[in-house]
């Protein structure tokens, strides 16, 4: 169960929170709630979605994942492979739009270039180990995709990870989802862009 909850929590903070620094610089997205769909390759070989991997799991310990999931902002309950998530005005104004792909409090990331339509990122982690290149190309306010590539060591076990999110705008009530935020997250602290 472990696994898989940090796995769910990888998926959604890769696909939600911002590393600016001020509101300013929030995504040039709309809050609402989002769908997001997302394709995963480890060392070349396409993953299952979460979904997948929720399926595998005894019928109460599923319901419980999923719950827990939700009180975090995260909708697995779909059985499609997406997701949905509820972002709202103030969590892109306090800038928490893209943590990256770690929950932990001992990553980094910094931000190596930012325009209106492009988003590019570094984080690096030290437990476990990882390196991880980012980029978000913002097609409109209700649509952007989220490439991320990672090299993480485990175990004394080296593979590459590779995730593309692509994430809908569906409306902007999120119903009875509550709002993603990197506090509840643990999400790790951001560095200002290279100049």
């Amino acid at each position: 169960m472990r696994s898989i909850t940090h796995s769910g929590l990888a998926l959604l903070c890769a696909s939600t929170f911002s590393v600016a620094s001020h509101a300013a610089d929030a995504p040039p997205i709309k809050p609402g709630l989002w769908q997001v769909r997302s394709e995963r390759a480890v060392d070349g070989v396409k993953a299952p979605p979460m979904a997948a991997q929720m399926n595998n799991l005894p019928p109460e310990v599923r319901k419980q994942m999923e719950a827990m999931m939700k009180q975090k902002g995260v909708d697995m309950s779909g059985g499609s492979g997406d997701i949905k998530l509820c972002l709202s005005k103030e969590s892109l104004d306090q800038n928490q739009w893209l943590a990256q792909k770690n929950t932990e409090k001992n990553c980094k990331t910094e931000i190596k270039s930012r325009s209106s339509s492009r988003w590019t990122w570094h984080s690096s982690c030290i437990d476990p180990k990882s390196e991880t290149d980012g980029e978000a190309v913002f097609n409109s306010p209700e649509s952007y995709t989220m490439k991320v590539a990672t090299i993480m060591t485990m175990n004394g076990e080296t593979k590459t990870m590779n995730m593309t999110n692509t994430s809908t705008w569906l409306g902007a009530n999120c119903g009875d989802l509550k709002p993603v935020n990197t506090k509840t997250l643990n999400a790790p602290p951001v560095t200002k862009p290279v100049k």
